[in-house]
C-alpha cells in the first residue's frame, strides 16, 4: 500500500475543509483513540464544544485467517456511559476510515446510547471500506494511501532517546 506523509499545515487545512460541512450543532463528540484525539481536539476547539468523551476500541486478532479477524466483534476498553450520550447530537471523530469497522463499532454503539451519532474523519479510504457505499457524513479527502500523520512521525522512546540521548 502506498504511504503518504503529512504535515501539520496540511492537517489545518484538513480541519478548515471539515469546518465548512457541519450541517447541525453537535453537543458532544466522542473521540476515538488514539487516532481521533488530536483531530477531535482540534474540532473541539474551533467548534466551541465542551463535552468531549472518548472510546478506546479493541479488534483482537485472534483467527487463522485475515478474513476471519475481520469477523471478531470488538472489544470496548473505554467507553462513555449511556447518561453522557442519550439524547444529545454527538460527532464520532477518528483520523481515518479505513476497513470503517473501528468507526461503525462506536457510531452503533452510540445510537445503542440512545444518541444521535454522525461521523468525521479526516481520511477516508474507500478502496478499504468493509461497509459498502456507507461511509462517514464527514470527512475532508479520500485516498488509497495509508496516511502517516505528523503526530506518528519519530514519537515513542526510541525517537526521543535518538534525539535527546540518554536519559
Amino acid at each position: 500500500m502506498r504511504q503518504e506523509m503529512i504535515g501539520w499545515d496540511e492537517v489545518d487545512k484538513l480541519i478548515d475543509l471539515l469546518m465548512v460541512q457541519f450541517e447541525r450543532e453537535y453537543e458532544a463528540m466522542v473521540l476515538i483513540t488514539r487516532g481521533g484525539i488530536i483531530p477531535g481536539g482540534m474540532l473541539a476547539e474551533a467548534m466551541g464544544i465542551t463535552h468531549v468523551l472518548t472510546a478506546a476500541v479493541d479488534f483482537p486478532a485472534q483467527m487463522e485467517s485475515d478474513r476471519e479477524n475481520l469477523l471478531v466483534w470488538p472489544q470496548f476498553i473505554q467507553f462513555p456511559d449511556d447518561d453522557l450520550l442519550r439524547g444529545r447530537q454527538v460527532l464520532v471523530i477518528d483520523d481515518v476510515w479505513g476497513s470503517g469497522r473501528t468507526v461503525t463499532a462506536v457510531k452503533n454503539r452510540v445510537s445503542a446510547a440512545g444518541g444521535h451519532p454522525d461521523v468525521c474523519v479526516l481520511h477516508f479510504n474507500p478502496h478499504r471500506n468493509l461497509f459498502g457505499s456507507t461511509r462517514p457524513d464527514y470527512f475532508a479527502a479520500s485516498t488509497d494511501a495509508h496516511i502517516v500523520y505528523p503526530w506518528e512521525v519519530d514519537r515513542g522512546p526510541q525517537a526521543a532517546y535518538g534525539k535527546y540521548g540518554d536519559y
